[in-house]
């Protein structure tokens, strides 16, 4: 097994060749400086004007209380679904529940019905320094923790300084330019950066979580806490059992339940989320009404599982909810930390080997489309030929990146549906002979005599299931291929470290996805740090550079460009192997809920947005 690329050497290798004159001017050049402003967007953009009510999507008049048991469908930072080790959600290491980010405010919060504006919560208002390089935030005075002590600005100045330390990679990442996070008083906080962020680099960094003082000042910020973390939000801890169920109680005196951005929202008395180790468990919990709510991942039991007494007496509704307008990737990842990935055409190789069209039919009931790009379902996607604008950004790249980039967008081919196409076969094994790997026997070996075993690491059987004919075929040309099924907290800390050879990732970005996202995924400045997105270790200057104009562009069209292009060279690059994706949310719920259609376009929070409904409740008893 090749030792995994040092950081030093990943920022090495991607520290020259930065394609500097490309960049365009700043991006949020029409959010003003010099005054305070409730809210902020990329392109300056905002739905709602200053003194609004709520959010369109929220519903004030809605009854509270009641119980939400839910199986959650999406989780970040080192949140896991299927257990828990600790309440420290904002560590790299560790397994927290899902959910933790409901105990704590930001500084300010995302509007769900526009696709990047953020509206002030704790901050009732922020200004940009002239260079747009400081953002000073007027604190409201009456925030506080869930103790009644206060929320001031030095929770929000040490909480800063503590994420670019020891946070999670997804909050430590935007930080990287920080050069202040200072508490100018009790009520005003300013934050500073070099000059060399992203100009949208605020929109991450002000919905961080602000964390207490005085609590990680006596606790430690690790983890391996199961103490449960003093915050300030509309919810907090109440019982559970570590990697069993976990409890969010509603904090009824929360300071900030009347503000615009929270008015509405938040209704539930409690949020429950029970741990299941297998599917198939949580799916019968669901039947038997032990969980709520789900959003089902699994085709076959879409198709076929859906027939139990409860929803054949309406008591259990499965519907579809459309899918958010985000761009969405899924994808396997071949770990180029191990030489033996580094060369692209063993991942094309790899990727020829996937039949989605057997698959689709024969394992997914024909639900699913293929996913080609790492931006699929959004104008991010590129298509065909590149446009002039586009060549205006890849033709400085020229050499630098593959020659595919140039003609039509990367895409995988058709199979024959047989299972066993052996013309993208054939295809493969050329792919690794070009490559050095020589057929010997049953395997590939390179000029060293050594062979290609490549592991798909999983955590759910499911994934065994589904995985094993494509492990199949590459055996069949000769890869040393395998399926490794292993518990959810060998997963999580496999997956943080990059120890394994090929991994699954399904991620949803934002609908203006800012640069210290995409540098989670794709830079190099990300490529070694433990617990970052970028699980194939992708470090490339030509790729830094892309990202650094998509995040510098002035204007939604020059960014939409940016993206494409972008787009086009990781498709190129092959550095993650895209499979497929729903158009939809597929979800089943028990008849008792009350919520407002349609949903928000850019998020669907049903913990926050739905209640309980009092007479459905009852009619289904």
């Amino acid at each position: 097994m090749a030792a995994p690329l040092e950081r030093r050497e990943f920022l090495t290798l991607a520290g020259a060749g930065l394609v500097a004159p490309l960049l365009p001017g700043p991006a949020l050049a029409e959010n003003p400086t010099g005054q305070a402003l409730h809210g902020l967007s990329a392109f300056g953009e905002l739905k709602y004007a200053a003194g609004f009510s709520h959010f369109d999507y929220a519903t004030p008049d809605a009854p509270t209380g009641g119980t939400f048991n839910f199986a959650p469908p999406n989780w970040g930072f080192n949140q896991n679904v299927l257990t828990f080790n600790t309440l420290n959600s904002f560590v790299a290491r560790g397994d927290a529940p899902p959910r933790m980010e409901l105990c704590f405010d930001a500084l300010m919060t995302r509007a769900l019905d526009e696709p990047d504006a953020i509206y002030g919560l704790v901050a009732e208002g922020v200004t940009i320094s002239e260079d747009r390089n400081s953002f000073i935030f007027a604190l409201r005075p009456e925030a506080r923790f869930h103790d009644d002590t206060k929320l001031t600005a030095h929770d929000v100045a040490f909480t800063y300084n503590l994420f670019k330390d020891k946070g999670h990679p997804s909050l430590q990442l935007p930080l990287t330019h920080m050069t202040e996070a200072v508490a100018l008083d009790d009520h005003t906080f300013r934050l500073g950066f070099s000059g060399e962020q992203s100009d949208r680099t605020i929109l991450s960094t002000s919905v961080f979580p602000i964390l207490s003082k005085a609590f990680y000042e006596a606790n430690p910020f690790d983890s391996s806490e199961l103490r449960p973390p003093l915050g300030s939000g509309a919810y907090k801890v109440g019982r559970f059992e570590p990697g069993r169920w976990i409890e969010y109680e509603r904090v009824e005196d929360y300071w900030g339940r009347d503000l615009p951005v929270n008015r509405g929202l938040g209704h539930f008395g409690r949020i429950r989320i029970e741990f299941y180790m297998q599917r198939q468990a949580a799916f019968e919990a669901f039947k038997k009404g032990e969980v709520r709510y789900r959003q089902e991942f699994t085709s076959r039991v879409w198709a076929t599982g859906y027939d139990f007494p409860a929803l054949n007496e309406g008591k259990v509704i499965k519907r579809e909810f459309s899918s958010e307008l985000r761009p969405s990737m899924q994808a396997w990842a071949l770990n180029q930390r191990r030489e033996r990935f580094r060369d692209p055409r063993v991942r094309e190789a790899v990727g020829l080997c996937f039949d989605f069209e057997w698959t689709r039919r024969n394992l997914f009931y024909g639900s699913y489309e293929r996913s080609d790009s790492t931006f699929e379902r959004s104008d991010y996607k590129a298509d065909g030929l590149p446009s002039a604008e586009e060549l205006a950004l890849l033709e400085p790249l020229r050499g630098q990146i593959p020659d595919e980039a140039f003609g039509e967008a990367v895409t995988a081919p058709v199979s024959d549906g047989s299972g066993r196409d052996r013309k993208l076969l054939g295809r493969a094994a050329k792919l690794l002979a070009e490559a050095g790997w020589k057929r010997e026997g049953g395997l590939v070996r390179n000029a060293s005599g050594q062979s290609l075993p490549l592991e798909m690491l999983v955590r759910d059987q499911s994934f065994v299931r589904v995985n094993s004919p494509f492990v199949d075929n590459m055996r069949a040309i000769g890869i040393d291929a395998s399926v490794r099924l292993v518990d959810a907290t060998q997963y999580q800390a496999r997956q943080i470290d990059f120890d394994f050879d090929m991994i699954a990732l399904a991620a949803s970005f934002s609908a203006t996805p800012t640069g210290d996202e995409l540098m989670h995924y794709f830079h190099s400045r990300s490529a070694g740090l433990s617990g970052s997105r970028n699980l194939p270790g992708t470090a490339d200057p030509a790729v830094d550079a892309l990202i650094g104009i998509a995040e510098r562009a002035a204007d939604r069209q020059s960014f939409t460009v940016a993206m494409r292009a972008l787009d086009r060279v990781l498709r190129a690059r092959r550095d993650w192997i895209p499979n497929w994706h729903a158009a939809n949310h597929r979800a089943a719920y028990w008849d008792m809920f009350g919520f407002k259609e349609p949903k928000p376009d850019y998020g669907f929070p049903v913990e926050t947005l739905w209640w309980v409904d009092p007479d459905k409740a009852k009619a289904i008893e």
